[in-house]
């Protein structure tokens, strides 16, 4: 803490939505934001450069994304405090997002006034999920398949959504800071974890998931 302020870093990788965070937290004098970042990679040394109290993180983002940014903050440092801000509104991500590390999950359709009441919450050492994300948490445990977010470690997820996203193997490689063949061997478990056999089946589990929107995420 830092003259009664807390110290808040803000992570999405669209310029006008952390705008719009800021005309939010400029209404609590309590909250004070050091850094904005556009991706995980840059959230990772801004995070090691200015120490927040909190960072608020989206998880869809150019390059490395939300979930790998939070498992390497929490990896730097395990009292972390991260609070997930994201237009997801799927079990599967928020479930990936609190194994990696993070306090919270709200979500984008949330009203101003509870990413606010979230933010102190995670800042005195709460959970913060919003009402939808704590509904698909609950519907997620009733599915008869073998659900992604339950089995796969955070880097796991990482590099399934980057198979889906069609990186190659030298771009996840070069992005995770990881060999090829790392990533290959991790590709050769997902399936196996998961039980398919083929990228088509793998695609068709995740649509069904609700981890890929439609075959063209971006």
């Amino acid at each position: 803490m830092n003259d009664g302020f807390r110290k808040i870093m803000l992570v999405d990788d669209h310029a006008i939505v952390r705008e719009g965070y800021r005309s939010i937290f400029q209404k609590q004098p309590r909250l004070r934001i050091v850094a904005e970042a556009g991706d995980g990679d840059e959230a990772y040394r801004l995070f090691k450069e200015t120490s927040p109290d909190l960072v608020i993180m989206d998880l869809t983002m150019p390059g490395v994304s939300g979930i790998e940014g939070i498992r390497r903050i929490r990896q730097w440092d395990h009292d972390a405090r991260v609070l997930v801000f994201t237009m997801h509104q799927n079990a599967a991500f928020a479930l990936q997002a609190i194994r990696a590390g993070a306090r919270g999950y709200i979500t984008k359709m949330s009203p101003p006034e509870a990413l606010v009441h979230a933010v102190f919450d995670v800042l005195d050492g709460k959970i913060a999920l919003s009402p939808d994300i704590d509904h698909e948490l609950a519907l997620s445990r009733i599915v008869d398949e073998t659900v992604a977010a339950d089995i796969l470690t955070a880097r796991e997820f990482e590099v399934l959504r980057m198979l889906l996203a069609e990186r190659t193997t030298e771009e996840i490689a070069t992005m995770l800071y990881l060999s090829p063949k790392t990533v290959a061997n991790l590709r050769y478990l997902i399936k196996n974890k998961l039980g398919v056999n083929s990228d088509i089946e793998l695609v068709r589990l995740a649509l069904r998931q609700g981890i890929l929107v439609s075959p063209a995420m971006p």
